[in-house]
């Protein structure tokens, strides 16, 4: 064993000689290095399954161990309540035979576990961010008892907040305390999926005089399967299992499994099928449902579900199972369409392959059948390209997408506003401006500005001013910050629950009427009743199969992404993990872009005075050139629609005979001096977060410019299209 492990308080060198562990791995070493021998901040960047948390925690509960703390000595934050239970099952674990208690705290955590840890606080907090704020504002006098001689700040899965405006809020949250306690405790940031450190590395340090220490540690090698499969998906009778179900079926039959989908309803839908095909070959329900919209006990019984070991269970879920939860012997990932990103296929491959075994991924693409007259940008399978390219991207360069900071992050804004109003409960706006102001993500926000917001705020009544010239919540906003909703800084839906006798399933957006038939948690239900002003939602469990909808998807694909498809669509390579439908679909949609020349032009001629443009850019990008046509070519193209899928086309209905204008107009507008701000009107103000309704639209409108415009971008990918069609000529 390392000198590393001789530095490991004894009961740590106990666990792991009780646990067999032969040896320290190499990221823990290197943790250990860096917190027994600096005060700087750590960033754990390895694969999943590389024994990050061990890396955190083993030097961190030495050091714990070895001077115990007054208050607590660890807060460690974590995306979703799933990893920070998992984390605490863990932790108790390693902790059981010495005395440094460690807490949960989140929404689903009884009210007399909490009340222990503030009678007597102590060793490990877990808990959200959305948790956390609720003590900043609630416990507001307790927080240097609580937290006064705080020592470490363990972020996991730091990439999931980076470039969030939950992220900044965790970063308003640190910056908080630290004003408040004077103490400056050191941050370690824990990530599998990173592709550029130094921005990780800003991030963690922001608002601190320390370095970020990032080990680098050579990577292990690691097997894994891949294969990628691709089906039409017909309107059929439902009582029969189409070919993509059953495939689906018997990739999962019999093993520890996992379902990835972009969105609830497709995670409802699927789990609905499988059961719907087991019950009819007499096999047992094996089968659950993991996404926001279920009920706590019955997400507790799918992880426990996946977690029981020789027993097969298979679980459709969102990103809510996507981020560090150690489920043990998973057999596979099952990912349905493509997931937006490369740092999202690494999180999800990396679910499976933990115990040596090699890590096995299945993508499945569904695609309504295309009809005959379809046209070209419908006849496109963009999910399976999608795909495609996301595995290439990896598989060749180990390019990670790099996360943008938010620059103008207007709604977080407002919520710590109200948060320190609230807190402090009367304060002077200039000593207001000053807390808010010096907090590390408003540091683009100008004095002129904060002005701006809070006499909006005033004339709105979200705040007041007393006689003594203080600053006082507003009776306006009451009702907001009263609320536990407001916590959160991302948008909350106002969804119903839904009751089956007193056992909650979960939760959906809106009732159906009564005697309608709904899924949920992979089962049907009828409606028996709705209290609208509880909303509740009273039903029974029924056979068959329906349908729920929630809002949802979105999310933003990286121009590299695009590129990389383009490159798919174009080049002859064959890819050993396509399946032979998979292989079949790509090779026709080659010889059908071949045909229509889409290897020699970025615009193509339509039917019925329509024209098509493929962009190959990335979600903010394309946003960024809709405007800009929008805005510019109008008139000179007589364009009377614009439509298309973002970011994959962009459709306009043109005048007679100016097809032949679009390419070079909007070659020629990149090379003029347009501000981005030209491409918002000023009859606008985009609402794009959870409290800009609440925020002046001249603020409004330039956050939009900075954050979700990307005019730099634009210029670029136009430039290459002159390429492309000099190719052509």
């Amino acid at each position: 064993m390392s000198d590393a492990f001789n530095r490991l308080a004894p009961f740590i060198q106990e666990y792991i000689y009780h646990h067999n562990w032969t040896e320290l791995r190499p990221v823990q070493t290197a943790a250990c290095e860096v917190i027994f021998d600096t005060d700087a901040h750590l960033l754990i960047t390895a694969a999943t399954a590389a024994g990050k948390t061990e890396a955190a925690f083993l030097p961190v509960l030495t050091v714990l161990h070895n001077k115990p703390s007054k208050t607590i000595g660890v807060l460690y934050i974590g995306p979703i309540k799933a990893l920070i239970n998992d984390q605490f099952e863990r932790l108790n674990d390693l902790l059981k035979s010495v005395d440094i208690p460690v807490y949960h705290w989140h929404g689903d955590v009884a009210q007399s576990r909490k009340n222990k840890l503030l009678q007597n606080p102590q060793g490990i907090l877990q808990i959200t961010p959305e948790s956390l704020e609720s003590l900043l504002v609630n416990k507001h006098k307790e927080l240097v008892c609580l937290f006064g001689d705080l020592r470490f700040v363990v972020i996991d899965e730091i990439h999931a907040f980076m470039g969030t405006e939950r992220g900044c809020q965790i970063i308003c949250q640190l910056q908080r305390l630290v004003n408040l306690t004077q103490a400056q405790p050191r941050r370690i940031g824990l990530s599998a999926t990173l592709g550029d450190y130094s921005m990780a590395e800003d991030w963690l340090r922001s608002g601190t005089d320390k370095q970020v220490i990032t080990p680098k540690v050579e990577a292990g090698k690691r097997q894994i399967k891949l294969a990628v499969e691709h089906f039409y998906v017909a309107k059929h009778d439902e009582k029969e299992a189409t070919d993509y179900e059953q495939y689906i079926f018997n990739l999962s039959q019999s093993r520890k499994c996992l379902i990835f989908a972009n969105n609830r309803t497709q995670t409802e839908s699927i789990i609905a099928s499988l059961r719907q095909i087991a019950t009819i070959q007499s096999l047992p329900d094996i089968y659950h449902v993991h996404h926001g919209s279920i009920s706590a006990s019955l997400r507790q019984v799918a992880e426990n579900a996946m977690r029981e070991p020789h027993k097969p269970a298979v679980t459709a879920a969102t990103l809510t199972l996507e981020l560090g939860i150690d489920i043990g012997n998973l057999e596979r990932v099952i990912q349905l369409e493509s997931p937006l990103s490369v740092a999202s296929f690494l999180q999800r491959l990396g679910r499976a392959g933990r115990r040596g075994e090699a890590a096995d991924m299945r993508f499945v693409c569904g695609e309504d059948e295309v009809l005959p007259e379809a046209s070209l940008p419908e006849q496109i399978p963009w999910q399976l390209l999608q795909c495609i390219a996301i595995i290439q991207l990896y598989l060749e360069e180990r390019w990670i997408e790099p996360i943008k900071p938010i620059q103008y992050p207007l709604s977080l804004l407002y919520h710590q506003t109200m948060s320190i109003l609230v807190a402090a409960e009367a304060i002077s706006p200039a000593a207001l401006a000053k807390q808010v102001l010096n907090l590390p993500p408003f540091a683009a926000i100008s004095q002129e500005d904060y002005k701006l917001l809070l006499r909006y705020l005033i004339d709105i009544g979200h705040i007041q001013r007393t006689e003594q010239g203080k600053l006082i919540l507003g009776v306006s906003s009451e009702k907001i910050v009263g609320k536990f909703q407001f916590y959160a800084v991302f948008a909350d839906n106002q969804e119903y629950t839904v009751k089956q006798g007193t056992t909650a399933i979960g939760s959906i957006i809106m009732p159906p009427p009564v005697g309608n038939q709904f899924a949920l948690a992979g089962r049907t239900w009828e409606v028996l009743e709705v209290d609208f002003r509880k909303k509740n939602i009273l039903v029974k469990q029924v056979d068959g199969k329906a349908t729920s909808y929630w809002r949802g998807g979105g999310g933003t694909i990286h121009t590299k992404v695009l590129q990389r498809m383009r490159q798919v669509l174009l080049e002859d390579l064959e890819y050993s993990y396509l399946q032979n439908n998979a292989r079949q679909r790509l090779q026709t949609v080659r010889k059908l872009v071949q045909k229509a020349g889409l290897d020699k032009q970025n615009v193509l001629q339509l039917e019925k005075g329509k024209c098509c443009i493929f962009p190959w850019m990335g979600t903010v990008a394309y946003r960024t050139l809709v405007r800009l046509i929008n805005t510019f070519c109008r008139e000179s193209l007589e364009i009377s629609s614009i439509g298309g899928v973002n970011p994959y086309y962009v459709t306009l209905k043109l005048g007679k005979n100016k097809f032949k204008y679009v390419s070079q107009e909007i070659i020629s507008l990149c090379e003029q001096r347009i501000i981005p701000e030209a491409l918002v009107s000023s009859a606008e103000a985009p609402e794009m977060q959870k409290y800009d309704e609440f925020i002046p639209h001249p603020l409004l409108r330039k956050a939009f410019v900075y954050d979700y415009l990307d005019m730099e971008e634009v210029k670029q990918q136009v430039a290459r299209w002159e390429g492309i069609s000099n190719k052509r000529e």
